[in-house]
């Protein structure tokens, strides 16, 4: 199978990497088929494609890596629409975008909401975006020599 990209021309998925949103991802509900890989100039970043529009992409990355740690519970309905049999299963990845009203001087600069974690079952490849209330604050992570610093916003 091949897939094509407008940010990254031809890609032939691997199977292990296919992932299923059956409710697509808020405001791209007709997406429901992606592929994930890591990008090839990034230890932290991965790419979330969109099998059948060749330009929809979402940047996403471990929030680990930013030194972000997650404690929710899923709803019941979450729960089925994941088949989760186990919590070993569950990988949390947050959607990344660049800030493109930054000062052109300053250093490039991406943002990432953390009240809407991506929740993937990574032995079933099934995912939902789960949006969480209670949470009132977004993250700016701004990379500098290598390095990423988080501020709150």
């Amino acid at each position: 199978m091949e897939i094509k990209s407008k940010n990254f021309g031809s890609q032939h998925p691997d199977s292990n990497s296919l992932l299923t949103f059956p409710n697509g991802i808020p405001g791209f509900e007709d997406q429901t088929q992606f592929q994930l890989f890591q990008l090839d100039n990034s230890e932290i970043i991965y790419s979330l494609q969109s099998l059948t529009d060749e330009n929809i992409s979402f940047s996403v990355a471990l929030p680990s890596n930013f030194y972000i740690n997650y404690n929710f519970v899923l709803t019941d309905q979450e729960e089925k629409a994941l088949e989760i049999d186990s919590a070993d299963d569950v990988l949390i990845l947050l959607i990344l975008h660049r800030d493109d009203h930054s000062d052109a001087t300053k250093e490039p600069t991406i943002k990432g909401s953390i009240k809407s974690p991506l929740i993937i079952n990574t032995k079933k490849r099934i995912g939902i975006q789960k949006l969480l209330a209670a949470v009132e604050q977004s993250i700016t992570l701004t990379e500098k020599h290598n390095e990423i610093e988080v501020s709150e916003t």
